[in-house]
């Protein structure tokens, strides 16, 4: 590796944090590393700022560490600040398993990044934490060149887009309605003005729905809570952590049985996890009906049921819950165009909330609520609209219609879809035909480098770490992909500069 090459990052959440780990542990020569990231929460994203701490992680230690290769680093982490602090945190009451505070986590993240940015100060790297946004890209023939705002431009060897989610949608236009929260965190700020007997709709029934309704229990609402989305799926129950590990679906497996053909059908993908199943003693048959008959199940019944199979030895969930951000990322550029599609359309929801899912004890609040009779689901949900004296007036497709006196937004962005805080970067990057939108969301890029591509020709100069690479990768928001992708990009980066140095120590000899 050449000395002084350049890296710029944009965005400085918790991929970000996964990169910058990876090139401290990878690097070798001194270089420059520079970070974009405008927003207060440097390290730790909009997923773990600081906030209360009944929000929880719904992921054991093993799979939030940021070290590639070390699933013990965020355990022992934890264990340190017990030992500092004298308590422990996060410890399920049902399943035994430990499910860290989401501002601890974010605590975890500042200081895996403050030491890997030291570990690369010490081998002579200079790094920049600049607190402005990228606004365009312009591709120059051996650099990239970012500009944060007029006449503001910085040129780079290479550039990593890490720009995370974007924002909550505002469905029914109830942005500045009084009583309306269209971004429910730091949820610590944003209901502490909340009356306690408020009747309080929740726009929503995924893991920001549930961090909205048990943060209202945790500060003691009385007032009665109504969820409403169109499907009513909440997420599923995460079961009892047994250790495993993937013999058959695993991305070599993968790769070798695509070897030689132009793409893989759905067929290809069942017969290698029947497979898996099979060697594990898993019940598939049960997990394809649970991923069926998601519609057609009161979610109040699949909540107890899911808290009832907490314990449950069979291994169908957890393989996969396992499998999906494992080998998904390998997987899905593979498919079938067609059957892409029939995935996304018919099962995509379903998928993510069986394999995102919550806490055991999470689901045991949301089970004492609905039979107190304070919490109620809705699914069907037709409108919202502000009702003409105060509050909102709320009509569902059975024809429930009620009043409700506050309505928080628990909607996330479309997976995939491009920050609006990004897409003049975006957009900059395509019209200089550096990058090319993919059609399923995000940008297109290459699976092996995560490095960007337009018509099928990966620059590898450019790099997308995270949602915006969605479309490609299928799942590319857990820290366990994160982290792979993140070791993917240093790896194609550092061996990149190895090429060029190379080549440029080859010409010199040639000239001398």
């Amino acid at each position: 590796m050449p000395r002084g090459i350049s890296i710029g990052v944009v965005g400085g959440g918790a991929a970000a944090v996964c990169l910058i780990d990876a090139l401290a542990h990878s690097a070798s020569d001194p270089g420059s590393l520079t970070v974009f990231e405008p927003s207060p929460h440097l390290w730790r994203g909009r997923a773990y700022q600081v906030d209360t701490e009944t929000l929880r992680v719904n992921a054991t230690p093993d799979d939030m560490s940021v070290r590639a290769g070390d699933l013990g680093h965020f355990e022992r982490w934890l264990e340190t600040r017990d030992k500092v602090s004298g308590v422990t945190q996060g410890i399920d009451r049902l399943s035994g398993a430990r499910f860290a505070p989401r501002p601890v986590y974010g605590e975890y993240l500042e200081q895996s990044a403050y030491a890997a940015l030291g570990d690369l100060r010490r081998k002579g790297w200079r790094v920049d934490i600049i607190g402005e946004a990228v606004t365009t890209a312009g591709r120059m023939p051996n650099q990239v060149l970012l500009r944060t705002g007029p006449g503001r431009a910085r040129a780079f060897d290479y550039v990593v887009l890490s720009v995370g989610g974007d924002s909550p949608k505002d469905v029914y236009g109830l942005t500045g309605t009084p009583g309306f929260v269209g971004d429910p965190y730091p949820i610590a700020n944003r209901l502490q003005d909340v009356a306690e007997d408020d009747h309080v709709a929740v726009i929503g029934s995924g893991l920001t729905a549930v961090d909205i309704v048990l943060s209202l229990a945790a500060q003691g609402h009385q007032g009665r809570i109504s969820l409403l989305s169109r499907r009513g799926v909440l997420p599923g129950v995460r079961q009892r952590p047994v250790p495993f590990a993937l013999r058959h679906l695993t991305p070599e497996r993968m790769k070798s049985v695509a070897q030689g053909r132009r793409d893989l059908a759905i067929e290809d993908v069942a017969a290698v996890l029947r497979a898996e199943f099979r060697d594990a003693g898993a019940d598939l048959d049960a997990v394809v009906h649970e991923i069926l008959r998601v519609d057609l199940e009161d979610p109040v019944d699949r909540l107890r049921r899911q808290i009832d199979e907490v314990d449950s030895p069979q291994m169908g969930l957890r393989i996969l819950q396992r499998a999906v951000p494992e080998t998904g990322p390998d997987v899905w550029p593979l498919l079938r165009e067609d059957e892409k599609v029939q995935v996304l359309r018919a099962h995509y929801r379903t998928i993510m909330s069986l394999c995102c899912p919550m806490p055991p004890s999470s689901a045991a609040v949301l089970l004492d609520l609905v039979e107190s009779d304070q919490l109620e689901m809705f699914s069907g949900l037709l409108d919202i609209t502000p009702n003409e004296d105060s509050g909102f007036d709320v009509v569902a497709a059975d024809g429930t219609e009620f009043r409700a006196d506050r309505v928080i937004s628990a909607v996330n962005a479309s997976e995939g879809r491009i920050p609006t805080s990004a897409l003049s970067l975006a957009t900059s990057l395509m019209r200089a035909r550096a990058a090319s939108r993919h059609p399923h969301g995000g940008l297109q890029l290459a699976r092996a480098t995560s490095r960007l591509t337009n018509n099928g020709r990966p620059d590898p100069r450019l790099y997308g770490l995270g949602n915006i690479a969605a479309g490609a990768l299928f799942f590319t928001f857990g820290i366990p992909s994160l982290v792979d992708r993140s070791q993917d990009i240093v790896t194609a980066i550092l061996e990149h500069a190895d090429t060029v140095s190379a080549a440029g120590s080859g010409a010199q000899l040639v000239a001398a």
